[in-house]
């Protein structure tokens, strides 16, 4: 799914269930610029999605036509598939990184990181019949997936043999933090975009 058809799906979105709403308020919703939110707007219009009635001087209303609702059913199909699609890459990366690594049921690991991916490597470690012996992070979750979220200097404090750092923003950055809380190099797998790195 190109961005331009993702743009046009949470336009639609927000347009469905608020007709009232300002460009404005749109914007800040989509994060966008509000030039650009007029541009898009505009865009919708012309291929006939969504219809604008003015209900006052300075009030427009923004109706989503038949053939816009058709539009929004084909995207969100198109989004579930391609998230649906995009889950399983990943999931398969994954996987590879873990096996390639020697990850093994053998092995306590612990993972850093509470977002999406830490998920992912959570399930996959179920499915590999490995043991998760801890979870570290110091955004200030309490809880991930029914464990305590431990900060990470306390590391030391947890028998485990190896650390996922499971993070997809700046991963190599969360890689110095551990170092520098004491975690040995040796127990540290970074899991990157395309690639891991086992340090």
């Amino acid at each position: 799914m190109d961005s331009e058809s993702r743009r046009d799906l949470q336009l639609l979105e927000v347009l469905e269930h608020e007709s009232a709403i300002t460009q404005r308020t749109l914007s800040a919703r989509l994060g966008i610029a509000l030039g650009l939110t007029n541009l898009y707007i505009k865009r919708l219009v012309r291929k006939g999605y969504v219809k604008c009635v003015t209900t006052s001087p300075k009030r427009l209303v923004y109706l989503i036509t038949p053939r816009g609702l058709a539009w929004k059913g084909r995207l969100t199909y198109e989004f579930m598939k391609y998230s649906l699609d995009f889950y399983r890459d990943v999931r398969r990366h994954l996987r590879q990184s873990l096996l390639s690594a020697g990850v093994s049921g053998q092995q306590r690991v612990a993972v850093y990181g509470t977002g999406d991916v830490a998920e992912l490597v959570f399930l996959l470690l179920k499915e590999m019949d490995i043991d998760l012996v801890a979870v570290f992070d110091d955004a200030g979750a309490p809880s991930f997936l029914g464990f305590p979220v431990l900060p990470v200097r306390e590391q030391h404090n947890v028998t485990y043999d190896l650390l996922i750092v499971a993070v997809l923003e700046k991963p190599g950055a969360a890689r110095k933090r551990l170092l520098a809380a004491g975690v040995p190099s040796a127990r540290l797998l970074v899991l990157k975009a395309g690639k891991q790195v086992l340090s």
